[in-house]
């Protein structure tokens, strides 16, 4: 039985950097979700807009498009690629902040991790800005959902309506 091929690894199990130079760059975007679980009182602070730090969404929504370019600087073996769009929008819920995010680019390699950043440093924004009022906030669930482009094609998360 032959061992799994590990694209990160060279020939000695050394970690590297895949290359993708001979790839013809395509249309490529990805879609991650997430959510932060707060308190009830925190819900309300938030759609009062009473939160001492401020307006917890505009600030987690730059986090989050920060985050997506700043992908390789994060993640060891992920490349530098042209992020050429990336939404980020957080909606409060009854229990907390849904989050979702699309990373877009016309490139080598595909922006899952664009997308998946993006969600999880708007997350991380959230906590910082309301861990003053609720020490039991916590972020739940990050994942890829969907990505289109590549030579893999289109993929969506069984059970995620897109």
């Amino acid at each position: 039985m032959s061992s799994p091929a590990f694209t990160h690894l060279d020939a000695a199990g050394h970690a590297r950097m895949v290359d993708v130079t001979a790839k013809q760059p395509t249309v490529r975007a990805a879609t991650a979700r997430g959510f932060v679980r707060v308190a009830p009182e925190t819900v309300s602070a938030l759609h009062d807009q009473t939160v001492p730090k401020g307006d917890v969404l505009a600030v987690a929504r730059i986090a989050g498009i920060q985050a997506a370019k700043k992908t390789p600087d994060l993640l060891p073996l992920a490349h530098v690629i042209g992020v050429h769009g990336v939404t980020v929008d957080l909606e409060i819920t009854d229990d907390g902040i849904e989050i979702e995010a699309t990373a877009r680019t016309a490139d080598r390699t595909g922006v899952e991790m664009e997308a998946v950043t993006a969600v999880t440093v708007a997350a991380l924004t959230v906590l910082d800005m309301v861990k003053g009022i609720d020490r039991t906030a916590l972020i739940e669930n990050a994942r890829i959902v969907q990505k289109t482009g590549g030579r893999s094609g289109s993929w969506v998360r069984d059970g995620e309506q897109i």
